[in-house]
């Protein structure tokens, strides 16, 4: 069974600056339950808008919060200031390599096989530091880095020369 971590309702809140993000911060989350970069990978809904493999990221506070993407506002016509409904559960199903990433690892034998050998988390930890990139251009130079440092067999947290 599926540990439950957070049932309640929040307000939408969003980053003042331009671009920035709309997000439910949350209070009460167990360090125990945090995992690389102080994320929690999490499954659940929001006002009813089912979401999975999905991460609640640390603010500088000391909160974790919820990125609310545009789309699944549009979806439940909610904005910042709104209140949401938000039902997560701990996300401990096997680790989903997005196709995106397949791809280009692909197109790299070497990198490919060290990503294989790799344990699931450490797997997550270049898929979080990729995926969790806000704009795809960040997304992209993140991958090209990761596929470099692969094709070298290093871990995320390896220096090259190491």
């Amino acid at each position: 069974m599926d540990k439950l971590l957070v049932n309640d309702k929040y307000r939408l809140e969003k980053i003042p600056e331009k671009g920035g993000w709309t997000y439910v911060a949350l209070d009460g989350i167990p360090a125990e339950e945090k995992g690389a970069f102080g994320m929690v990978r999490v499954k659940g809904s929001i006002d009813g808008f089912e979401i999975n493999d999905y991460n609640l990221m640390p603010m500088a506070s000391g909160q974790l919060f919820l990125p609310v993407k545009a789309e699944i506002r549009k979806k439940i016509k909610k904005q910042a200031g709104d209140y949401v409904k938000v039902l997560l559960y701990r996300d401990d199903s096997l680790l989903r390599v997005p196709e995106e990433l397949l791809l280009c690892l692909e197109d790299d034998p070497e990198a490919l096989t060290f990503f294989n050998s790799l344990a699931d988390n450490e797997k997550r930890n270049y898929i979080t530091w990729i995926f969790s990139a806000k704009r795809d251009e960040t997304k992209a130079n993140r991958m090209i880095k990761s596929i470099y440092k692969l094709s070298r067999g290093l871990r995320m947290y390896d220096q090259e020369g190491n």
